[in-house]
């Protein structure tokens, strides 16, 4: 909003406020003035006291003080004081920041956000030295090399665990249902995440896996799927997309991803602060698929750009979502660098499906909800972002969506698939697909949906 505008609306809001509430001293107009200078003197008063607080460290506090850490650490307090997602970054994490978008960074490919002082696990990134250890959904890490990590902001333990490849670091991880702390050896690595694993399940079903959305993930997933109706010659009756624990990334990504689905019709769109600020992207024609009958997997460690992806999907009705609740990131984050001393990473925006619905602090609930465990289902829910410190509120109650539209699937599909295991089947291994029972799942229900919808035709 421009300046004389903003003014505009202070004016129109006094003057309607000595109207209803009777008379005033002052004419609105000076009314307006006068607070507004008020705030202004409200604000130096209190830039005096960051000011004040800052010289009696540097001359009074036990040992002598970094000015710049001193400095960095109360920006970083305060924007963390905002919401779980904003935060600081030095030179440093900026470039660091920068190298993980591009697809490649060094350490140990854990992706983690902070609770109780302790740094939690969001996910591990497949194939890294911290999924290879054996790092789960869930951790807290308490101790780096020995040393607890109280007291230290989430980037301050991020950059610990960061390092030069072929150097190690011991982590003390407490995880739930464990009676005793776990440790755990790594020797940190360039990690390369590969964004989009893929395969055939059996010979009619295409698989496709993104573990996180960065510069590569859409050129990723369109090289899949052209792999994968190669391969199956002509017999691919389905697709699989696999989100689960992908904790997300670039929007402009996820964007991109759900425009290879979609021929025409909204994405996502974003509001912030200033009306005039919102956007909306759309879908251009042209289906990488062909029309391929999808089933996206999402559970709570589907975060952000996965959502979003899951939302539009859903929306649309173009797909599937089958699995548990996702973690409930509806918030956009945008990095603005300052000029020799890192970037900010603020929260600028609340996004929304293309029915008008937030998912923040909500979550994507599947279609079809199908558990990975039969434990699972009595197991107390993993934190999401309802759960985390000064998560942002949604606001579906401000903004009506429309009501999504039924799945309309041939009668008798969704009885080929069942919600949990059954008792007695084996436990989850990633180095086995027949173990991801919900993998399983998904596939069966493509394999009903497509066997039913030559019936469905002829009944036309």
């Amino acid at each position: 909003m421009k300046p004389g505008m903003r003014m505009v609306g202070v004016v129109a809001a006094a003057f309607a406020a000595g109207a209803v509430l009777g008379p005033v001293v002052a004419p609105p107009v000076m009314s307006a003035f006068a607070q507004e200078a008020g705030n202004r003197a409200e604000t130096y008063r209190l830039l005096n006291l960051f000011g004040d607080v800052f010289e009696r460290v540097r001359a009074e506090y036990v040992e002598p003080v970094n000015d710049r850490e001193v400095i960095e650490a109360a920006i970083n307090g305060m924007l963390q004081g905002l919401d779980p997602h904003s935060s600081y970054m030095n030179a440093r994490s900026f470039r660091d920041m920068q190298v993980q978008t591009r697809g490649e960074f060094g350490g140990l490919g854990i992706e983690v956000s902070q609770e109780g002082g302790y740094v939690k696990v969001i996910s591990p990134i497949d194939d890294t030295p911290a999924a290879r250890a054996g790092v789960k959904p869930g951790d807290l890490i308490t101790h780096l090399n020995g040393e607890s990590v109280q007291g230290l902001s989430l980037q301050e333990a991020v950059e610990k665990m960061r390092g030069e490849r072929g150097s190690a670091i011991k982590l003390t991880i407490r995880r739930p249902g464990a009676e005793s702390p776990i440790e755990l050896s790594l020797t940190r690595d360039v990690i390369r995440p590969q964004v989009a694993r893929f395969r055939m399940e059996g010979n009619d079903i295409g698989y496709v896996r993104l573990s996180s959305f960065n510069e590569q993930t859409e050129t990723a997933l369109r090289r899949a799927v052209s792999t994968l109706r190669t391969q199956a010659g002509g017999n691919l009756k389905g697709l699989i997309l696999d989100l689960r624990n992908n904790p997300g990334g670039l929007l402009d990504q996820a964007v991109q991803v759900s425009d290879d689905f979609l021929e025409q019709g909204e994405i996502v769109s974003t509001r912030a602060r200033r009306a005039d600020d919102a956007q909306r992207w759309n879908a251009k024609p042209g289906d990488i698929t062909e029309g391929l009958r999808v089933v996206v997997l999402v559970n709570g460690g589907s975060a952000s750009a996965s959502e979003i992806v899951a939302g539009a999907l859903q929306d649309h009705r173009r797909g599937i979502v089958l699995g548990t609740k996702s973690f409930g990131k509806g918030s956009v984050q945008t990095v603005m660098p300052i000029p020799g001393n890192g970037a900010i990473r603020l929260t600028t925006a609340r996004y929304y499906t293309p029915s008008g619905r937030s998912i923040q602090a909500l979550g994507i609930s599947p279609d079809v909800e199908v558990l990975a465990a039969r434990e699972e289902g009595n197991a107390p829910l993993r934190d999401r972002e309802a759960d985390l410190r000064r998560a942002l509120r949604n606001d579906n109650g401000t903004q009506e969506a429309a009501p999504l539209p039924p799945l309309n699937l041939p009668a008798g599909v969704l009885d080929k698939v069942s919600r949990m295991p059954p008792e007695g089947a084996a436990s989850f291994d990633p180095t086995k697909p027949e173990t991801d029972f919900q993998l399983q799942q998904a596939a069966a229900l493509l394999r009903a949906w497509a066997a039913a919808e030559p019936q469905r035709r002829a009944a036309r």
